[in-house]
Formats: structure tokens, sequence, C-alpha cells
């Protein structure tokens, strides 16, 4: 009998409600340790996190019995949650509806990991929103 085996690499990035630069300093430390550890309790193994004041970018090994969808909904759901009862933010804070999420081949594995370590320098040269627009370019998204 054969087992399974899968490499399903996902960038996944997702901002805060309005774009808000929120998530600074302390707040992104203890954000990033909830989002490490909430993924670990789903079972999701996080190949590199960072924490941007408005967005967040991840990239995970989706297991296959994990639906990318429920995935996000409970990191989501439960940081945003946790972020208003520990009062990290001065009001009612939300993350925007959706995500975004983009294959990563084993080849362009470092590449990416790279990109997500130097959020900070990349961002002076471009900004989230300019580079969003740039991956559905690049991966032929299209708005309906």
């Amino acid at each position: 009998m054969l087992h399974t085996h899968s490499r399903i690499y996902i960038h996944v990035v997702w901002r805060t409600k309005n774009s808000e630069r929120i998530l600074l300093s302390d707040t992104g430390r203890k954000l990033y340790q909830f989002l490490i550890d909430k993924s670990k309790e789903q079972s999701i193994l996080i190949e590199r996190l960072n924490i941007q004041p408005e967005h967040v970018h991840l990239l995970i090994d989706l297991p296959t019995n994990v639906a990318l969808a429920d995935y996000i909904k409970i990191v989501k759901g439960s940081s945003s949650h946790w972020l208003n009862q520990m009062v990290f933010v001065n009001a009612t804070f939300e993350w925007q509806r959706g995500f975004g999420s983009f294959s990563v081949s084993a080849s362009q594995l470092e590449v990416v990991k790279r990109y997500i370590e130097n959020q900070s320098e990349h961002h002076r040269r471009k900004t989230f929103a300019e580079e969003y627009e740039e991956w559905k370019q690049q991966y032929g998204i299209t708005e309906e």
C-alpha cells in the first residue's frame, strides 16, 4: 500500500481592515507567536511568517487533509478575537475580508522565504497594494 506524499507550498497574504497600520512591534510579535501556536493546533507547518503593520505574509506547507479556506478562517477569526480580548489595539480589530493565496514551487521556496523575511526593506520600494496587483497579474487573476 502506498502512503500519501505531498508538498503543497502556499504563500498566503491578508490585510487589516482598511489597511490600517496597527500591527506594530509589540502587537506584531505577540500575533506572530499566536499564529504559530494556532497553526500547530491545525497541524500546519509554517515555513515563514512576517507581520507588517497592515498585512501578514505566511508561507505554509499545506497537508492534504486540510482545506486552505478552512485553515485561514480559523487563524484569521481566532487571531481577531484574541487581539480584541487582549486589547492590543485601541479600537475593535478586524481583518479585511478574504485573502490572497499563491502556489510556490519547491524550486522557488528559498526565494519566497527570503522575500517574506525581507518585507520591511522590500516595502520601502513598493507598497503592498502595488505588489498585490502585480501578483494578480502574474498569476492571471482577473476581477469578475
